[in-house]
Protein backbone atom coordinates (compact mmCIF):
# COMPACT_ATOMS: atom_id res chain seq x y z
CA UNK A 1 0.00 0.00 0.00
CA UNK A 2 1.31 3.54 -0.23
CA UNK A 3 0.35 6.67 1.63
CA UNK A 4 0.99 10.19 0.68
CA UNK A 5 1.09 13.09 2.29
CA UNK A 6 0.00 15.25 -0.13
CA UNK A 7 -2.93 13.47 -1.50
CA UNK A 8 -4.09 13.02 2.08
CA UNK A 9 -3.42 16.89 2.87
CA UNK A 10 -5.75 17.67 -0.69
CA UNK A 11 -8.38 15.70 0.87
CA UNK A 12 -8.11 12.09 -0.47
CA UNK A 13 -8.97 9.18 2.15
CA UNK A 14 -6.24 7.16 3.36
CA UNK A 15 -6.58 4.18 5.72
CA UNK A 16 -3.22 2.16 7.83
CA UNK A 17 -4.25 -1.39 7.20
CA UNK A 18 -2.05 -4.15 8.50
CA UNK A 19 -0.49 -4.23 4.69
CA UNK A 20 3.62 -3.92 3.97
CA UNK A 21 2.57 0.28 3.39
CA UNK A 22 5.01 2.64 2.05
CA UNK A 23 4.07 6.46 3.75
CA UNK A 24 6.48 9.17 1.36
CA UNK A 25 5.88 13.40 2.29
CA UNK A 26 7.89 14.52 -0.85
CA UNK A 27 7.97 17.85 0.64
CA UNK A 28 8.22 17.48 4.28
CA UNK A 29 7.97 21.18 5.38
CA UNK A 30 5.85 22.51 2.84
CA UNK A 31 4.97 25.93 4.74
CA UNK A 32 8.73 25.91 5.03
CA UNK A 33 9.51 25.57 1.29
CA UNK A 34 6.62 28.32 0.24
CA UNK A 35 8.54 30.31 2.42
CA UNK A 36 12.14 29.74 1.68
CA UNK A 37 12.85 28.70 5.27
CA UNK A 38 15.38 25.91 4.51
CA UNK A 39 14.04 23.23 6.89
CA UNK A 40 12.27 21.28 4.13
CA UNK A 41 12.96 17.22 3.68
CA UNK A 42 11.77 14.12 1.93
CA UNK A 43 10.37 11.59 4.61
CA UNK A 44 9.74 7.88 3.63
CA UNK A 45 8.64 5.63 6.43
CA UNK A 46 8.06 1.66 5.55
CA UNK A 47 5.44 -0.11 8.24
CA UNK A 48 3.80 -3.68 8.17
CA UNK A 49 0.99 -4.42 10.59
CA UNK A 50 0.53 -0.65 11.78
CA UNK A 51 4.47 -0.73 13.02
CA UNK A 52 7.11 1.53 11.65
CA UNK A 53 10.21 -0.78 9.80
CA UNK A 54 12.24 1.66 8.73
CA UNK A 55 12.43 5.31 7.80
CA UNK A 56 14.12 7.73 5.66
CA UNK A 57 14.45 11.78 5.84
CA UNK A 58 16.46 13.37 3.30
CA UNK A 59 17.35 17.23 4.44
CA UNK A 60 17.87 18.67 1.13
CA UNK A 61 19.37 21.81 1.93
CA UNK A 62 22.18 20.53 4.62
CA UNK A 63 22.51 17.35 2.58
CA UNK A 64 22.41 15.25 5.07
CA UNK A 65 20.54 11.49 4.71
CA UNK A 66 18.81 10.01 8.40
CA UNK A 67 18.31 6.60 8.38
CA UNK A 68 16.23 4.43 11.06
CA UNK A 69 15.39 0.90 11.14
CA UNK A 70 13.83 -1.05 13.63
CA UNK A 71 15.76 -2.29 16.66
CA UNK A 72 19.29 -1.22 14.25
CA UNK A 73 19.26 2.52 15.43
CA UNK A 74 19.31 5.78 13.74
CA UNK A 75 22.01 7.29 11.61
CA UNK A 76 23.04 10.55 9.49
CA UNK A 77 25.15 10.41 7.05
CA UNK A 78 25.81 6.78 8.25
CA UNK A 79 27.34 7.82 11.47
CA UNK A 80 25.39 6.49 14.27
CA UNK A 81 23.21 8.84 16.26
CA UNK A 82 22.94 8.83 20.08
CA UNK A 83 20.67 10.67 22.51
CA UNK A 84 22.39 13.00 25.47
CA UNK A 85 22.09 10.97 28.14
CA UNK A 86 20.82 14.69 30.06
CA UNK A 87 18.34 13.67 32.91
CA UNK A 88 17.96 16.63 34.15
CA UNK A 89 14.58 18.57 32.53
CA UNK A 90 15.79 22.01 33.77
CA UNK A 91 18.69 21.41 31.68
CA UNK A 92 16.98 20.46 28.60
CA UNK A 93 15.90 22.10 25.33
CA UNK A 94 12.38 21.82 24.51
CA UNK A 95 11.58 21.91 20.67
CA UNK A 96 7.98 21.86 19.34
CA UNK A 97 5.93 23.05 16.51
CA UNK A 98 2.43 24.50 16.44
CA UNK A 99 1.48 22.75 13.16
CA UNK A 100 -0.96 24.36 10.54
CA UNK A 101 -4.73 23.45 11.82
CA UNK A 102 -5.84 26.82 12.45
CA UNK A 103 -9.33 25.19 13.90
CA UNK A 104 -10.54 27.07 16.72
CA UNK A 105 -10.85 23.54 19.02
CA UNK A 106 -7.68 22.76 17.94
CA UNK A 107 -5.91 25.86 18.70
CA UNK A 108 -7.39 25.41 22.11
CA UNK A 109 -5.53 22.53 22.34
CA UNK A 110 -2.43 23.13 20.89
CA UNK A 111 -2.66 26.43 23.61
CA UNK A 112 -3.36 24.22 26.27
CA UNK A 113 -0.80 22.01 25.64
CA UNK A 114 1.95 25.05 25.07
CA UNK A 115 0.83 26.26 28.81
CA UNK A 116 1.72 22.70 30.19
CA UNK A 117 4.88 22.88 28.26
CA UNK A 118 6.26 26.16 29.37
CA UNK A 119 5.01 25.52 32.74
CA UNK A 120 8.18 23.12 33.18
CA UNK A 121 11.38 24.68 34.34
CA UNK A 122 13.25 24.08 30.73
CA UNK A 123 16.73 25.42 30.36
CA UNK A 124 15.31 27.01 27.19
Amino acid sequence: SFIGEESVAAGEGSILTDNPTWIIDPIDGTTNFVHRFPFVAVSIGFVVNKKIEFGVVYSCIEDKMYTARKGKGAFCNGQKLQVSGQEDITKSLLVTELGSNRDPEAIKIILSNMERLLSIPIHG
